[in-house]
């Protein structure tokens, strides 16, 4: 028998529960657990800050459940994988551009010298391959995307057994860090328990206090009525499996039904972003509708600035990226209102604010975050149109009605009369300390709508 480990090289599926990669690999024998912080291939793309805060506290809560059996590099995945010298390799596919070219050339190295290199499907219900119309062309269009794609197909797998633990290479070297202690490190992660069980404990609390009233809660972010998985789903502490299972059967015991049925559809969201992205290997960088690329976007470095230190004046604007800032996370529906106000009161690049989003959201998500800016913007498959400006006054009201949500982030509005909360500036006696609109709501819409009908 071989002496050379049976590798399984996680990525984006930190978890020991429902991984088909771990499970397979330890069918065949010993097996030696591993993570790359791979830097060097990623390029332009390597992880934002927030996102490294969330992968140490992933790692180590991984490593734990491994018993300590977790190997943590940092480099060149062949030249890492090549020091290994294993007998076979095992891992979850990703499907970011750079993550597949690099993950080809992997594995077509490793055959050559005649060592087993097997992907597995661990992060997504539908391959994006497997989601075709009848004529065998990708959807543009979400809902039949889902209704008709990936309704039709077999039902997502039921959750795999845990793997054998007995199967763990024991000799192992030290657990390394790869995002050093700060405080902001730890400030950013108070309200967060980033574990395996803690994702899991997430999805239980949704589903008790949350998921009844999720179609029409979803949209305040004031209420407990969103599920927060998204950071879990995209460091893979949990699968999108086991995700769709609890809930429907949560679902299916209590009677609910047109709440499950939506929030299943948020799930096939995150799908067709991956399906967008698969097609559209550059989605992050080139508008999918192509007449956008004559857009005459401004560039206003202090009203950008202002927009990423939550200072517009806008108090959902500003509550909305204080929160991001601060916690690492956006509740949805804002993030909708301050993208649509980037992009259309400050005519500022979609791109810009694509890349923000992804230094500072825990859940960076090269899919998701491309194709909802994407969308915002107009600019992308079934898009909100152009001219469907969201005016944060008007969504503020609508939403955060007694301005608790902005309250909790702009705390010089803290003690506002929930009258003014909305508008301060029309207060008689103003905040102390807090800003005054950067631009007057009417004339900007008007202008945005000016220069989109010069695409015309």
């Amino acid at each position: 028998m071989s002496n050379k480990p049976i590798i399984v090289w996680f990525r984006q599926d930190l978890r020991v529960r429902d991984n088909p990669a771990l499970f397979q690999a330890a069918q065949s024998g010993e097996i030696l657990p591993i993570y790359i912080l791979d830097d060097e291939n990623s390029k332009e793309w390597k992880m934002g800050g927030a996102s490294r805060v969330w992968l140490q506290r992933a790692l180590e809560d991984l490593n734990a459940s491994l018993n300590g059996c977790l190997q943590v590099h940092v480099g060149n995945p062949l030249d890492i994988l090549q020091q290994l010298d294993p007998s076979e390799i095992h891992w979850n596919r990703c499907y970011e551009p750079w993550r597949i070219a690099r993950d080809k050339e992997i594995k077509a190295h490793f055959q050559d010298t005649g060592v087993t290199v097997t992907s597995h499907n661990g992060s997504l219900l539908w391959e994006p391959w497997d989601v075709k119309k009848k004529d065998g062309t990708p959807y543009k269009v979400f809902t039949p995307y889902y209704r008709k794609g990936c309704l039709s197909l077999d039902d997502p797998r039921d959750e795999l057994d845990t793997f054998d633990f007995t199967c763990l290479k024991t000799d192992c070297r030290p657990f390394d860090v790869v995002q050093d202690e700060k405080p902001w490190t730890r400030s950013i992660l108070e309200g967060w328990d980033v574990s395996e069980q803690g994702a899991h404990n997430r999805l239980n609390d949704f589903l008790e206090d949350g998921l009844r009233s999720y179609k029409k809660g979803r949209d305040f972010p004031a209420l407990n009525s969103v599920s927060r998985l998204s950071p879990y789903l995209h460091f893979g502490q949990i699968s999108p499996h086991q995700v769709w299972n609890t809930a429907r059967f949560f679902a299916q015991t209590h009677q609910i039904d047109r709440d499950i049925d939506h929030f299943c559809s948020e799930l096939a969201w995150r799908e067709f972003s991956y399906s967008l992205l698969y097609q559209h290997p550059n989605l992050a960088d080139v508008n999918l509708n192509q007449k956008f690329n004559a857009f005459p976007w401004r560039k206003d470095e202090a009203a950008f600035d202002a927009w990423t230190k939550g200072k517009t004046g806008y108090p959902i604007i500003d509550a909305g990226m204080r929160e991001l800032w601060q916690t690492g996370y956006m509740h949805n529906r804002v993030r909708m209102i301050v993208a649509s106000f980037l992009i259309k009161n400050l005519m500022i690049d979609w791109r810009l604010g694509e890349r923000w989003f992804w230094d500072c959201l825990f859940d960076a998500d090269h899919a998701n975050n491309a194709a909802s800016w994407q969308w915002v913007a107009g600019c992308g498959a079934d898009a909100a149109p152009f001219f469907r400006i969201f005016n944060p006054v008007t969504q503020s009201k609508k939403f955060d009605p007694e301005g608790e949500y902005i309250r909790t982030f702009v705390p010089e509005l803290a003690n506002m009369d929930s009258k003014y909360i909305h508008e301060p500036w029309t207060c008689p006696s103003p905040a102390k300390g807090y800003p005054r609109p950067i631009v007057d709501l009417k004339p900007t819409r008007e202008r945005a709508l000016e220069a989109f009908k010069s695409l015309e």
